[in-house]
């Protein structure tokens, strides 16, 4: 099949292109670099450096396009209360666009990468994709529009849409540093300098840490799965959640503490039955088996 990726020289989107290719696809990328690195790439794909946010520029790329997977944002909650006009204008504008140039080119099925930062604060765990959401930063709710954008595009013009929720990606390729570093990515550069691990507040907040292989897997069962299109919105997930100072064990016995942050959420558990359920995922990738590979990967 022909199938673009929209942010494929990032971490997430350039995983899932180097299976895509292996599947024997045919892949066109859409990225401007500005947090993806061109040499994530696969050479066997096709690849243009160009912003989501302007239709005109992006829109021919779609025609003659099978499926379409939708990675390209602005990541992370910190920046986004930086800059939230910024934000909004690639998490929602990019998105918009997007939706509309697979709508007029008759994509047969578009696969937006979610973000369970939506659900918020919640008074029960595990996270079930029917609780309501509570977004606590502008990209939670950014990427939460998305999410309706998607359910809308489906009901209003007929285009096959299905949002996969993701929870706390890690693994190769993931960012090490800069503002757009995640927490194991911090760790393991930190750990690798020789300095202390700087857990955020006191440790305990936990989180659902998913490998990136399995994120691919879950893309590519949505885009084979006859049982999703209708917008549908999918926790992916591991199901097991482990505390900031857990993970931060897994690595180096240094660490201080920093003073918590605005808008990060205080525990996240995906229920992942839906998944199962629609997609035939589950995960295969256990915490400990992916930091280990990590490190390996990172030399520390």
């Amino acid at each position: 099949m022909r199938i673009l990726v929209t942010g494929g020289a990032g971490f997430i989107g350039s995983n899932l292109v180097d299976k895509l290719i292996e599947d024997n696809h045919q892949v066109i990328i859409i990225d401007n670099i500005s947090t993806g690195k061109e040499e994530n790439i696969n050479p066997r794909a096709t690849f243009h450096k160009l912003d989501i946010r302007n239709l005109e520029e992006i829109e021919p790329l779609f025609k003659g396009i099978d499926i379409v997977f939708h990675l390209a944002a602005q990541p992370r909650i910190q920046p986004s209360i930086i800059y939230p006009v910024e934000s909004h204008s690639n998490n929602v504008v990019g998105t918009l666009n997007v939706l509309q140039a697979s709508r007029a080119a008759g994509v047969k099925k578009l696969i937006y990468s979610a973000s369970s930062s939506a659900y918020g604060d919640q008074e029960k765990l595990p996270l079930k994709e029917d609780m309501p959401t509570h977004p606590k930063s502008p990209y939670s709710l950014f990427k939460l529009i998305g999410e309706y954008y998607c359910k809308l595009f489906n009901e209003l013009y007929g285009l096959p849409t299905v949002c996969l929720r993701y929870f706390n990606v890690y693994g190769p390729r993931q960012t090490y540093d800069g503002a757009y570093a995640t927490v194991i990515g911090i760790f393991l550069r930190q750990a690798k300098a020789g300095e202390p691990l700087t857990i955020v507040g006191d440790g305990i907040q936990t989180r659902d840490f998913t490998n990136v292989r399995d994120v691919v897997r879950a893309n590519i069962l949505a885009m084979n799965s006859g049982k999703v299109g209708k917008g549908e919105v999918i926790n992916i997930g591991s199901g097991k959640n482990h505390s900031i100072n857990d993970i931060a064990a897994l690595i180096s016995e240094k660490v201080v503490h920093v003073p918590p942050r605005p808008g990060e959420v205080q525990d996240t558990l995906a229920d992942n039955s839906l998944a199962k359920k629609l997609l035939g995922w589950q995960p295969e990738v256990d915490i400990e088996e992916g930091v280990k590979e990590l490190k390996k990967l990172f030399h520390v």
